[in-house]
């Protein structure tokens, strides 16, 4: 008998994973699900495994065992080159464009025209620096840049690894509110970050630790069930908790 198939798979599904790294456990044994219209944040300190797990779902990554779908398919499948876009922490731009020619290069990449290019220029409020070249941005600026990249053709993922990384308060409340307004418009975001304070602005968190997911919920419950006062809090009483 033929296996049923799931006509709508969640966005996600991870089992198992585990990758290593220099002989560590970058990822140890991680599971989860995510559906679809999610915006969800991965956060940690810094080393603890979460763009090794970002790296895992885009198909990046030698993983040593588990099994890692999105949209029901294998991470890194030819047929999910479009329904995916993903932000390194490292900008992947070129610096001897502008921005306009860079946006409009990886959208003929893509199949797409012009209007994409500048659609996404203005979603990441760039238009007034849309004829400057890459290479005189600044750090914030050419991050945006390649969020930009990421946002072309309206991917049904987008994974962002630290994408509000130095950018100044203003910005990372308007990328946020960006992130949002995608998840509510069906696509779903998964969002690393170091600053716990970025956890309130997610629907859902997956916290990491030592290459270990230790909390998956919402902001709400995390609060309620620490009983802390704020996110950092919440995560060392559950390190704390943890190491009893």
């Amino acid at each position: 008998m033929t296996p049923a198939v799931d006509p709508d798979p969640p966005a996600v599904r991870v089992e198992h994973l585990t990758v290593v790294r220099g002989g560590v456990r970058a990822v140890d044994d991680v599971s989860f699900v995510v559906h679809g219209g999610s915006l969800v944040g991965l956060l940690g300190p810094s080393g603890c495994g979460k763009t090794t797990l970002m790296r895992s779902l885009v198909g990046t990554q030698i993983v040593a065992r588990g099994v890692i779908e999105l949209f029901g398919l294998p991470a890194g499948s030819r047929a999910l080159r479009d329904r995916v876009g993903y932000v390194t922490q490292a900008p992947s731009v070129y610096t001897d464009l502008t921005v306009v020619e860079n946006l409009r290069y990886f959208a003929a990449m893509l199949g797409h025209d012009g209007a994409d290019a500048d659609r996404v220029i203005a979603a990441v409020d760039l238009t007034a620096r849309a004829g400057a070249l890459v290479g005189r941005l600044s750090g914030g600026e050419t991050a945006r840049v390649s969020l930009a990249t990421a946002l072309l053709g309206d991917p049904r993922l987008l994974v962002l690894d630290e994408p509000t990384v130095g950018l100044d308060p203003l910005l990372r409340r308007d990328l946020w509110a960006l992130f949002a307004r995608l998840a509510a418009a069906g696509t779903t975001v998964v969002v690393s970050s170091h600053v716990m304070d970025e956890a309130e602005r997610c629907q859902r968190l997956l916290l990491m630790r030592e290459g270990k997911v230790v909390a998956d919920e919402s902001p709400g419950t995390l609060l309620a069930r620490t009983g802390a006062a704020d996110f950092e809090s919440a995560f060392i009483t559950l390190i704390e908790a943890g190491a009893r």
